[in-house]
């Protein structure tokens, strides 16, 4: 079978739907790939570069002719009737937003494969082309505000006098905001964010930021990924966090989009209270924009002197990357669809995957698809209201031998620590001096470890276990020196020491090599928790 790999015609697109990267993996799988011409220039691909690659360079007749046909953006009218029937498009289809277009392709005979409409599970989230574009975004909104914003992001010592960092508060913890918060992180911000999720807190911290915690605006998440919706009380009180922090930000991104529905976060109040020169990026304006004050599309400086951005580009403004990643989705979903790997497309729609994502089939509209379950636990059985005749006196004798269960647990606990204590003390009374001084030693260090490690921040737990894997390398070869001893006792522990740090060691190397392999392009995609 034949891919084909349109030129994108949208004004101002530069983004593609294959690389050539990712032209090399199609074939793999046993594709024949046609590109039109200038189809990747806009990213810096050249048709030539397409050629190495494998693939062939046509016009715009043969790439929409293409048994697959893969592109960025929903096609026009003109270029859905340059499909053949019983061809299948994966592309952004927006089906959503413009039944119509899934009717028209349903009735061209069209199989139809929406890449904004992977369901939000862990197993897709290698298909995941909204994440990939959330997380460009929200990485280019940083640069964007960086580049409008009249001062420097990192605090500067200087012989001339010293400058405080920027202040960057991000609305939104999910995809694009992450991004935000860690592409400010890196730029020497100080960077706060809030989202309704009680869940992202941790996640803003990991990248660097501080979440700012609103018990009375929070709400939990729903089955789909997304946050429940709010009541009036907790609206209100989002929007009050909103307008404070935005008032003392130098820089305020905004994330805030709902299938395709940007929320109002940014209130014409709230911007009317920031500073003079503060900028606000909107990421949401796609969506109508989550600011008051936002024009898609458009730079606007209100009366107070605040720059809005609202950029709907944002993505595009980064196309090679861009293009990489979003044609490596392509490449994930091509693999699901190839199980046999020998360039015939086998669709499964009792896959929910895939069921998800096909909105067009054999001439019939597929969309919207059945609800897919997010978890396979079985739902907790309610346990029987009680019984308003059990006896208070008896629920008075149930928590009077329940505490003193647990005062009895604690004199036990204080005994034992107490005899411990004495035994230790008995022990290094006899003991030579230099022993006094390791048990020394070795008690601070347990104490200060335990304090120091608990302390260290989510983002350094990888050079933590790699500091970690050193000092059980150490340990290894210490041990190692003492197995030769005549002293048993001295043996005994360099043997359990020895095996101790190899188990350290070598589970380390374990992990680390796990996580490496998660980011190579050539390795497997495998689903990860969300």
């Amino acid at each position: 079978m034949r891919i084909g790999v349109p030129r994108e015609m949208r004004d101002g697109e530069r983004l593609v739907a294959a690389t050539p990267r990712t032209v090399e993996r199609l074939r793999a799988l046993g594709y024949e790939v046609v590109v039109e011409h200038d189809a990747g220039a806009g990213a810096t691909f050249s048709d030539a570069a397409y050629e190495a690659a494998g693939a062939t360079v046509g016009d715009a007749a043969t790439a929409w002719g293409a048994d697959v046909v893969t592109a960025v953006n929903a096609p026009t009218d003109a270029q859905v009737a340059l499909l053949r029937p019983g061809a299948t498009l994966v592309a952004m289809l927006g089906p959503a937003n413009d039944p119509g277009l899934v009717q028209r392709l349903a009735d061209h005979g069209v199989t139809a494969l929406a890449l904004d409409a992977v369901p939000r599970i862990s197993r897709a989230q290698a298909l995941d082309v909204l994440s990939t574009l959330s997380n460009v975004a929200g990485y280019r909104a940083v640069v964007e505000a960086a580049a409008e914003y009249g001062g420097m992001f990192a605090g500067q010592v200087t012989a001339a006098g010293k400058t405080p960092p920027a202040t960057v508060f991000v609305i939104g913890g999910g995809v694009a905001g992450l991004a935000a918060v860690g592409a400010a992180a890196s730029l020497g911000a100080q960077v706060r964010a809030f989202d309704v999720r009680t869940e992202a807190a941790e996640q803003i911290e990991s990248m660097g930021g501080t979440a700012v915690r609103e018990p009375a605006a929070q709400q939990g998440m729903s089955a789909d990924g997304y946050a429940k919706p709010l009541t009036p009380e907790q609206e209100a009180a989002a929007l009050a966090v909103y307008a404070r922090e935005a008032a003392e930000a130098d820089v305020v991104v905004t994330t805030a989009l709902v299938r395709g529905r940007a929320p109002r976060t940014l209130t014409a109040e709230a911007v009317a209270g920031m500073r003079p020169g503060s900028v606000v990026v909107d990421l949401a304006a796609s969506g109508g924009g989550n600011c008051a004050l936002t024009v898609p599309g458009e730079r606007v400086v209100t009366a107070n002197g605040v720059v809005i951005l609202g950029w709907t580009d944002l993505a595009g403004r980064l196309p090679q990357h861009t293009s990489q990643l979003l044609g490596t989705n392509v490449v994930h979903l091509l693999e699901l669809l190839t199980p046999a790997r020998d360039g015939a497309l086998v669709p499964d729609l009792d896959d929910p995957v895939q069921r998800g994502m096909t909105v067009a089939r054999g001439g019939e509209v597929l969309w919207p698809p059945p609800p897919v379950a997010v978890s396979a636990a079985p739902s907790p059985v309610s346990s029987p209201p009680p019984d308003p005749a059990v006896d208070a006196a008896e629920r008075e004798r149930a928590a009077a031998a329940a505490a003193e269960a647990a005062t009895l647990r604690r004199r036990r606990r204080t005994v034992g620590a107490a005899l411990a204590a004495v035994l230790v003390t008995l022990a290094l009374s006899f003991a030579p001096p230099s022993l006094v001084g390791h048990v020394t030693v070795f008690t601070l260090a347990v104490i200060v470890g335990y304090y120091v490690i608990s302390n260290v921040t989510h983002s350094l737990h990888t050079p933590l276990m790699a500091q970690t894997n050193a000092i059980s390398g150490i340990i290894l070869v210490g041990a190692l020196l003492q197995i030769g001893s005549d002293d048993w006792v001295v043996t005994t522990l360099a043997v359990l020491a020895a095996t101790v740090a190899s188990i350290n060691i070598f589970g380390g190397f374990l992990v680390a090599n796990r996580m490496i392999r998660m980011f190579r392009k050539d390795a497997p995609a495998r689903g990860v928790a969300r």
